[in-house]
């Protein structure tokens, strides 16, 4: 028995011995079995295709009904706004940079954007030159070549009938009366009525229902201001020409760039109908008067052309050598980088060159210019911008509770259906509004 009771006591202090020895430490793979199990318990769910959906548990999303997937977590070594991209969901995406810049290039040139439009210098009109409704209008289409003395509409007019009667009467007696005579052809010739017309009207004595009016100017037509069966008046215009041998290019120049050009400087000008040409012009005229809605002056530029390839309307690019800007300089980026949302502009810029990492910024739109706003803030020269699949990045910093454009200070944002709100909410729960929530009613959101 005592032998039984000593072999008990032995197995006691040596369990005692072991439990101070080893009981109060845990093995490194017991240690990552918690790890990882606690990773589980604090995993969220979200939408493949409505990222602002975020849930702690998985199942079915609640707008599509698709299955949720894992959430990512955050990158480790990143800045508090920047967020990181797969290059699977890159090249899924198809997301593409570009590098944007003030036009300040090597050879030390600036380039600005404009629009061809015609040599006003080298319009004209071609008016009515009586009261009359118009029968049939030869010219019809914008673009039509129209000649000096060629037919351009037939008129009936209640005044030429009088007048032809008129005319017939006093040629009549033109040997006696030759001045009346002379005072009602003077009227036919200020109406431009003339030649074999007239001469037929004396010839058979016949007064004729309408008349056929010929243009006095040459061109191509840009406008016609009547159709058929209009009336005209005395001096208001039928239709406009523009020869098309010399045209304008107007380009905009914002306030803080003007003093950097004057008359006489030599500019290449380019445009995407003709990649492979440059045309060449001298600056002829900076307007000098500010448009107080843009915050930019027309530059003006004649160019030459005897081929008539640059079409009135064309959006060109125009470059000037020997010009050092600064960063004040409006930005030019393609119009597909820019989030609008109710007064806020964003993109998203590329953070490091190498790796798909990225962060919005907001900036401050100038004028849209074809394909391209002016960025007066919020970027500098050399940037990396995303212009295509912005808003699959902008999904994905959404998921991710970065900014984005709905949610300018960051955190998991979620769409609500019923009053189509997004609520702001934290990381851990989706079930809970924070006190600091922000209401977001994007109904009412222009999104661009």
């Amino acid at each position: 028995m005592k032998k039984y009771i000593i072999y008990t006591a032995v197995l006691a202090v040596g369990l005692l011995l072991g439990w101070f020895l080893f009981g109060g430490k845990t093995t490194t793979h017991e240690t990552e079995h918690k790890h990882d199990a606690a990773a589980e318990t604090n995993q969220m769910w979200t939408c493949s295709m409505h990222p602002q959906i975020i849930q702690p548990e998985s199942g079915p999303c609640p707008i599509c009904g698709m299955d949720l997937i894992p959430a990512e977590s955050s990158a480790k070594g990143l800045l508090a706004d920047q967020f990181k991209l797969t290059e699977n969901a890159m090249a899924l995406a198809n997301i593409q940079t570009s590098i944007v810049g003030n036009s300040n290039t090597e050879d030390n040139a600036i380039t600005l954007s404009g629009k061809i439009v015609e040599n006003e210098y080298n319009t004209a009109i071609q008016p009515a030159h009586f009261d009359g409704r118009i029968e049939e209008l030869y010219v019809k289409s914008l673009g039509e070549k129209v000649n000096k003395g060629q037919a351009i509409a037939k008129i009936y007019s209640a005044a030429l009938i009088a007048a032809q009667q008129e005319l017939i009467t006093t040629y009549n007696i033109r040997a006696s009366q030759p001045q009346l005579y002379k005072a009602v052809q003077n009227k036919f010739k200020n109406w431009k009525i003339h030649g074999s017309q007239l001469d037929n009207v004396l010839k058979t004595g016949q007064v004729k229902t309408s008349f056929t009016i010929y243009s006095h100017v040459s061109g191509v037509v840009t406008e016609i201001a009547v159709s058929d069966g209009a009336h005209i008046m005395n001096g208001k215009p039928i239709f406009k020409v523009s020869n098309l041998a010399t045209v304008w290019a107007n380009f905009d120049v914002y306030e803080n760039q003007i003093s950097q050009f004057k008359k006489g400087q030599n500019i290449d000008v380019v445009t995407n109908a003709y990649a492979d040409k440059v045309f060449k012009g001298t600056v002829d005229f900076i307007d000098p008067i500010l448009d107080t809605r843009t915050r930019t002056v027309k530059l003006r530029v004649v160019l030459n052309n005897k081929d008539q390839i640059l079409k009135p309307g064309l959006f060109i690019e125009g470059k000037i050598k020997g010009i050092t800007t600064s960063k004040s300089d409006a930005l030019p980026i393609p119009t597909t980088a820019v989030l609008w949302t109710g007064k806020r502009s964003v993109v998203y810029i590329k953070s490091n060159p190498n790796e798909p990492v990225f962060e919005m910024r907001e900036i401050t739109l100038g004028t849209q210019i074809g394909d391209k706003y002016q960025v007066l803030e919020g970027l500098n020269a050399g940037d990396e911008v995303v212009t295509y699949g912005t808003f699959t990045v902008d999904a994905a910093a959404q998921l991710q509770g970065k900014k984005s454009m709905m949610n300018k200070k960051g955190g998991k944002v979620m769409t609500g259906h019923e009053d189509h709100l997004g609520i702001e909410t934290t990381t851990n729960t989706t079930s809970q509004k924070s006190p600091n929530t922000e209401r977001i009613d994007v109904s009412k959101q222009t999104i661009n």
